[in-house]
């Protein structure tokens, strides 16, 4: 009896997807590429109080000494060399094991299974820091990208609350800290992190991550809603 054909793999070593031209797949080199993406990112990670990440833009160790994250992404706008990619979601897991700014991150990237195949390459260029730019700085930072693939990302904007939903493997839920003006919630404005000068401060209230042997749960953690205008090159 015939076998079916399995479909083409989608969940492949990075190295096997953007980095198979490079002579050593986890030493990233840019080449700067026209692109741009404007949008929304959300953050959810395992520090007790809000990350000192961001105030220290990488310096101070997180609370618990290592970085356990999750990242969405929304596009609003955007593109790379020409191809749309607005409307799409980015999902990253984010395992550090010290301080930010010191480097060795450990990175699994879902990208939005909608997205077009030169967009889904396009975007796993900027999110490795290949394609320069604002997110260049990956390329010294992430020391091993663990693996990339298609996904549901699902990212739900309601009010002051953020949801992500990519199948079972992350399952997030953050809201913003209410601040003596109801209109406006806690905020760390005019920084120099890479994120964007505009942190909005949240706190993870269902949030857990099951993929790539890791299982964490970042209920009562700090998060972060973060506007972002990003391109490269700059």
């Amino acid at each position: 009896m015939a076998k079916n054909k399995k479909p083409e793999a989608d969940r492949l070593p990075i190295s096997q997807r953007i980095d198979s031209r490079m002579p050593n797949p986890k030493r990233r080199e840019m080449s700067p590429t026209n692109w741009a993406i404007k949008g929304e990112l959300i953050l959810n990670c395992s520090c007790d109080l809000f990350c000192p990440c961001v105030v220290s833009l990488g310096a101070h160790p997180p609370t618990e000494g290592h970085c356990h994250a999750w990242m969405g992404i929304v596009i609003d706008e955007g593109h790379f060399e020409g191809e749309d990619l607005s409307g799409l979601n980015v999902g990253l897991l984010v395992d550090i094991p010290g301080r930010m700014g010191e480097g060795q991150w450990k990175v699994a990237a879902y990208v939005d299974e909608r997205a077009s195949g030169k967009a889904y390459n396009g975007l796993l260029q900027i999110f490795s820091g290949q394609a320069g730019g604002t997110t260049g700085l990956f390329t010294m930072l992430v020391s091993e990208i663990i693996g990339a693939e298609r996904a549901p990302v699902q990212i739900e904007r309601d009010g002051t609350k953020r949801r992500i939903m990519i199948g079972r493997k992350i399952q997030g839920e953050i809201e913003m800290l209410a601040g003596k003006d109801p209109e406006h919630p806690v905020m760390v404005s005019n920084s120099k992190y890479w994120m964007g000068p505009d942190i909005i401060v949240a706190r993870g209230t269902k949030s857990k991550v099951r993929d790539y042997g890791r299982v964490w749960d970042f209920g009562g953690k700090s998060a972060e809603i973060c506007p972002i205008d990003w391109q490269g090159p700059k």
